[in-house]
């Protein structure tokens, strides 16, 4: 017997002759314009680029469906009067037009909201400060090897909204989720997973706190079938279990807890730990992947997928997988052994310090500066110190690290060469002159990408072009 959501068909009877807006012509909202135009809805867009920065394409599409539309400076002063407002990400939930249309009574959620709410499958999410798309990836793919059939979605993969009408109740839903994605969200996931959580986005969000709270949406929603994986050795995340409605299970690489999942440094292998007792999981030693921190990941995604699959597929994945461009990811060896590293990933000083700690030896020549998202860089101060020979840095976080960096060299007396540019290819021509054999190049920004590019994959894809220019 074919398959009928009815949630989904009670939501687009919902839709149909409604008043829609959609904000923001991102990926997740793109695919929302075709869809409601079939269904009839009243839609209206908005956007706060300028008619002539918004792709032709979709702009003749809005016109031709005889949508209405507003764009450029002021372009919320027509949201008013909507039954549902579709936000993207990046528009924020506080902003004084959405609250005063929630007030009134209109509907405020996102594609990935209505995703979660409507499928009839599992749902895994994932969030935290770092980790979340390798941690993501990595349970897709093991779903994927047992032959499991997935959507992967979030802030990877494909809008989902639209693929709704193509979900089973045997299928699984991941989704990697941002604290931009979560705010406000009235739903979570059945299974969730909270890698780390670490002062980020601090340029966009109001304080700490409502970066947490955002965070903690993930798993508020969930009842007592849920299941929480949190990261023991994050206090943040730690305090997260005395919230939750569901069952909690840890992961730890610093802690011998005991229960939950462990990455063991002696011997290099996860284990899980029951009563006391530890078994050995997997060995670390066979993945490809690197670092603590992707040990860590693995924890997780061992976690999220164990009673969904035979241990042979979670065994096959981590040890095949290479990873996910821009993060620790080998562009280029040289004849002399010099290893070039993308990690243009890191946009805050926790991962870049993760990237740091996953090499042994301390012959790191770390490329790093962006965007400011008004973070505190003393904290990375220290692992630079320890694990680098010289430092090249450039834009607006430049004069923010390299401050932190001499107040630490000043305490501890000890030198470490920097070096200042302009551009990042220059700042791949000055480590390209001071990279001696065996050396080890990382590009890892410990900041956002904003102010010189578009995002943080036009940073890295720039960086491997510049190095397969540059070096030979």
């Amino acid at each position: 017997m074919e398959y009928i959501n009815k949630k989904l068909v009670e939501f687009n009877e919902y839709l149909k002759g409604r008043k829609v807006a959609i904000i923001g012509l991102g990926i997740s909202n793109i695919p929302l314009i075709e869809y409601l135009h079939n269904l009839q809805s009243i839609v209206t867009v908005f956007d706060g680029k300028e008619i002539d920065d918004i792709d032709k394409k979709i702009v003749n599409k809005i016109v031709d469906y005889g949508m209405d539309f507003s764009f450029g400076e002021g372009y919320l002063k027509k949201l008013v009067g909507f039954d549902i407002i579709f936000r993207s990400p990046s528009c924020l939930p506080i902003i004084p037009e959405l609250i005063k249309e929630a007030q009134r009574g209109a509907i405020i959620t996102t594609e990935i909201e209505m995703v979660i709410e409507l499928t009839p499958g599992l749902v895994i999410g994932v969030t935290g400060s770092d980790g979340k798309t390798t941690t993501t990836t990595l349970i897709y793919e093991i779903l994927k090897q047992n032959g499991h059939n997935c959507f992967l979605g979030g802030n990877i993969g494909v809008p989902l909204f639209t693929k709704i009408s193509e979900m089973l109740p045997e299928d699984i839903i991941v989704l990697e989720l941002s604290s931009f994605q979560l705010m406000n969200m009235k739903i979570s996931p059945k299974i969730s997973i909270i890698t780390n959580i670490t002062p980020n986005h601090l340029n966009i969000h109001s304080d700490m706190d409502e970066y947490i709270k955002a965070k903690k949406n993930i798993f508020k929603y969930q009842d007592k079938n849920g299941l929480l994986i949190l990261n023991y050795d994050n206090e943040i995340t730690r305090e997260c279990a005395k919230q939750a409605h569901g069952k909690v299970v840890f992961f730890s690489s610093k802690n011998k807890i005991q229960n939950g999942y462990i990455y063991d440094k002696e011997d290099g292998k996860i284990k899980i730990c029951e009563k006391g007792l530890r078994k050995h999981v997997f060995d670390t030693r066979n993945m490809k992947l690197r670092g603590i921190h992707n040990f860590e990941n693995a924890c997780s995604a061992i976690i999220a997928t164990k009673n969904l699959v035979e241990k042979e597929s979670i065994e096959t994945v981590l040890t095949e997988f290479k990873g996910v461009e821009h993060r620790l990811e080998l562009v280029k060896e040289t004849k002399n052994r010099i290893k070039w590293y993308n990690d243009s990933v890191s946009s805050s000083p926790t991962r870049t310090i993760a990237g740091l700690n996953a090499f042994a030896l301390k012959n790191i020549i770390l490329i790093a500066g962006g965007y400011d998202k008004n973070l505190d860089y003393t904290v990375l101060a220290k692992p630079i110190i320890d694990n680098c020979k010289s430092l090249v840095l450039l834009g607006q976080t430049s004069t923010k690290i390299e401050k932190a960096v001499c107040t630490e060299l000043k305490k501890s007396r000890k030198e470490l060469p920097i070096y200042t540019c302009e551009s990042l290819k220059s700042a791949v021509e000055i480590a390209n002159k001071i990279a001696l054999q065996g050396d080890i190049v990382l590009f890892s920004p410990a900041s956002a990408s904003f102010d010189m590019f578009k995002n943080f994959a036009e940073r890295g894809k720039l960086f491997k072009i510049y190095v397969k220019e540059i070096v030979k």
